[in-house]
């Protein structure tokens, strides 16, 4: 991976190669993803019975969309112990962690006469996409904990989770026991955009929901964009990213393995190394090249690194706060001395990771905060998928006689500043009334 001094030239021109290089639609694929949408909204589980003959399960039939309590008692004989015990202790630390941020209602009537307030409540339904990978041989179950967890924890009454089957019409048995432990309420053996589909518009199986989230490749991300609007999403999620702030006391064989935890997701994965120390940046550079051999996807994040990969020195950890500030990525490492300093300083991350002994893979399953992040630099103005995502805030406001007559002459002038009769008159006619 090439070093590169900053500022410089040649240092801004890898960071902007970076940071522009966005999500890489074309529009033949969104024509493409519109089509299928609109197929599946016209047609039904028909459409999605066709998808999966062309491009998952050529047996798959409308019976057998739906998971079955059979199919599912089936997975729990097939998962060990050591699954189990790691499941449980992700869940249970997932669970803890969204409790958290559960909203209350409030209702405030301090201010004469008025009763002012927020009704929060859930979503009734909400679908969670859930990648197959590799045919089913690498279940992300994670994606299921992340997913379901803080729509359980928000009170949504129906989730649903879509997910690929593979070739023979099943499951991965790994996310069909992660789904029953978190309670979905049905789980649907299809994917790609027909999945988001069906979830957006409903169809004579699969009931429409209100919101949808999760991970999914570029078809799956077009689709909810085109959703949007019909339902909540979460985000548009790009590439997954790293970037680590590292001094002369970072450990380089620890800090390669995590730039190529992420470079190994996809070629369009961007790892950035940033540092005060040059020779921690060329021992990074070394440890990477013997690291990435070994690696069984070692041609994507050699090309990750080729192209969106760089190992950047900087003057002090100050100047390095502020590049990555600027570049906001999906998860920041903090691999410096005494790094709890500088947290307060950060303000575009989507997750801060603090210290030798926290790398992004913690984060990724078992720690507790959800690793569905803003990437693209949109943790600039956007957080990480939360219980909020499942939840909606109905304002209240109730006004008495008197402080309505105290206040209505303000709002009348308002109003017709902006030149809205009708406005003003809802105003004037109860005084009028009252005045009768």
């Amino acid at each position: 991976m090439k070093i590169y001094d900053y500022p410089s030239e040649s240092a801004e021109k890898k960071i902007l190669s970076i940071v522009n290089r966005g999500l890489n639609f074309q529009e033949n694929d969104f024509l493409e993803v519109s089509r299928i949408i609109e197929d599946v909204r016209t047609n039904g589980d028909k459409a999605l019975i066709q998808y999966a003959h062309r491009f998952d399960s050529p047996h798959l039939n409308i019976e057998s969309l739906k998971i079955t309590n059979t199919e599912i008692d089936a997975a729990v004989k097939k998962v060990d112990s050591s699954f189990l015990r790691a499941l449980k202790r992700a869940v249970n630390q997932i669970e803890t962690f969204h409790k958290h941020q559960l909203s209350k209602s409030w209702i405030d009537t301090q201010r004469s006469g008025t009763l002012l307030g927020q009704m929060v409540n859930p979503v009734d339904a909400a679908g969670v996409y859930v990648p197959g990978g590799k045919g089913g041989k690498t279940p992300l179950v994670s994606s299921v904990l992340m997913g379901v967890i803080p729509a359980k924890i928000a009170g949504v009454k129906h989730i649903a989770m879509v997910t690929p089957p593979t070739e023979d019409g099943s499951i991965n048995p790994h996310l069909l026991v992660a789904a029953d432990r978190v309670g979905v309420d049905a789980v649907y053996k299809v994917g790609s955009a027909w999945a988001i589909a069906a979830l957006a518009y409903g169809t004579e199986t699969i009931p429409k929901v209100d919101v949808i989230v999760g991970p999914g490749n570029i078809y799956v991300t077009l689709a909810k964009k085109i959703v949007a609007g019909i339902v909540g999403i979460d985000m548009i999620a790009g590439p997954s990213e790293i970037l680590i702030i590292a001094d002369h006391t970072a450990n380089p064989e620890y800090a390669a393995a995590d730039l190529l935890s992420q470079a190994e997701h996809d070629p369009l994965s961007s790892s950035i190394f940033i540092s005060t120390s040059k020779e921690t940046a060329k021992a990074v550079a070394s440890a990477i090249d013997k690291q990435v051999q070994k690696l069984s996807r070692k041609d994507i994040a050699a090309k990750s690194l080729s192209n969106y990969g760089a190992i950047i020195n900087v003057a002090d950890i100050g100047s390095a706060i502020k590049l990555a500030d600027r570049i906001a990525p999906e998860h920041l490492e903090l691999q410096v001395k005494d790094p709890f300093e500088y947290i307060g300083q950060i303000h575009n991350a989507g997750a801060i990771f603090i210290g030798d002994y926290t790398p992004e893979p913690v984060g990724d399953y078992i720690a507790g905060p959800n690793h569905v992040l803003p990437t693209a630099g949109t943790a600039r103005f956007a957080s990480a998928l939360s219980v909020d995502h499942f939840i909606k805030k109905t304002s209240l406001i109730h006004y008495s006689a008197h402080t309505f007559r105290e206040e209505a002459e303000d709002i009348i002038r308002l109003a017709e500043i902006e030149g809205l009769d009708a406005h003003a008159n809802a105003v004037k006619i109860r005084l009028k009334h009252r005045s009768e």
